[in-house]
């Protein structure tokens, strides 16, 4: 039901008699200029230099007021729906130009409050028949009741109407922001985040979610797409990173804005690895990204302990690691690092020496060696 209704349904005009409508017509001017300059005085809101935006939509809409009120007395029948989107648009500034309700809501019973006793004060001026300061009285307030209404619909719309283009600009700018190669035609990154509400921050993260994954306490501030069984988070800040912890999601490193995509990349390797942070495993998510060259890698270095049983091959293998990892590639450091006898290691040491020959002290070979080691830890840690 509109907020028109009252006009359908009372028509208390019917009880004025029809000669105060152009008593009232003559004096428009001055009546409306008094309610003006007390709705000025009474509201702050609307203490705008006379001139201005706010200052001509205030005299406009109570010009309007009265002027349909005087209609209303000559014929209470007569259709007013034409009037309805004039007051709607009150509403609907008073939600553009960031106002609540309230001061607009006063405006009408300050207004209604003069207009109440002015126009009695013309009825009785014009010696006017019977007592019609009742019947006025209500006239006056079911006509500003239903002026009201209509404004707070023009609000609400405008409210839901905003609320909806910026849900629609967020998943807008969530999309821009992850993909890899941007449009240079596109609408600019920082007027997309105006018009989304979502002032560009420093830096952001990338958060990867299973699309079956409930993360609770996610507020207004992420920015979330659903694509392909996933659900992508932007996250401005560090505030919710702890929340992600046991829901089967990847936390990707912070970023600036432009480079979102990559943050979304390292979740996603993360995730594969089974990792919450991906910020603190960056070496292994470089190596699991180039997992194929790794691969080929790791059969290369590996190539001289190919022929050896594979107990013994793993054996070499680790001990190789952990000589390339040592400071200064002595038996007892080899033995510490991996637990065993330094008899243990230098034999192994020896056995390694006779397989890749003056190779171990090639720096080349030593970093391919520790590359390749690296990259094949990932590569099986993922592995079916």
């Amino acid at each position: 039901m509109s907020a028109a209704e009252p006009f359908l349904s009372r028509r208390p005009w019917h009880d004025l008699p029809p000669a105060l409508a152009p008593l009232l017509r003559n004096r428009l001017p001055d009546l409306t200029t008094e309610m003006v300059q007390a709705i000025r005085h009474e509201v702050r809101g609307y203490r705008q230099p006379i001139g201005s935006a706010v200052a001509r939509d205030l005299a406009e809409a109570v010009g309007l007021a009265a002027t349909q009120f005087t209609e209303l007395i000559e014929d209470p029948d007569a259709p007013q729906h034409h009037y309805v989107p004039r007051f709607r648009r009150l509403g609907r500034l008073e939600y553009l130009s960031g106002r609540g309700m309230e001061g607009l809501q006063a405006a009408y019973r300050i207004g209604a409050r003069v207009a109440c006793r002015r126009y009695a004060d013309v009825a009785r001026g014009a010696a006017l028949p019977g007592d019609i300061a009742v019947p006025l009285s209500e006239a006056v307030l079911t006509h500003i009741h239903a002026l009201a209404g209509e404004s707070v619909t023009g609000y609400e719309a405008a409210r839901a109407g905003t609320t909806d283009e910026v849900l629609r600009s967020r998943r807008t700018l969530a999309a821009r922001l992850l993909e890899r190669r941007h449009d240079p035609l596109a609408e600019p990154l920082p007027d997309l985040a105006r018009r989304a509400a979502w002032p560009l921050p420093e830096q952001i993260r990338c958060v990867l979610l299973p699309a079956s994954g409930k993360v609770p306490g996610l507020d207004a501030d992420i920015l979330r797409v659903s694509r392909g069984g996933e659900v992508h988070l932007v996250v401005p800040d560090d505030r919710l990173l702890t929340v992600f912890e046991g829901t089967g999601a990847a936390v990707g490193p912070a970023v600036p804005p432009t480079e979102a995509w990559v943050s979304l990349h390292c979740a996603r390797l993360a995730w594969r690895l089974g990792r919450v942070s991906a910020e603190d495993h960056l070496s292994e998510l470089h190596l699991l990204h180039g997992s194929p060259i790794g691969s080929l890698l790791a059969d290369q270095v590996l190539e001289p302990l190919r022929a050896l049983p594979r107990g013994k091959a793993e054996r070499l293998t680790e001990t190789l690691d952990a000589l390339l990892a040592s400071t200064g590639r002595t038996a007892p450091e080899v033995a510490t690092a991996l637990g065993i006898h330094p008899q243990t290691a230098r034999n192994r040491l020896r056995q390694l020496s006779a397989l890749y020959g003056d190779r171990l002290d090639d720096p080349a070979f030593r970093f391919d060696a520790q590359l390749a080691l690296r990259s094949r830890s990932p590569r099986l840690s993922v592995l079916p």
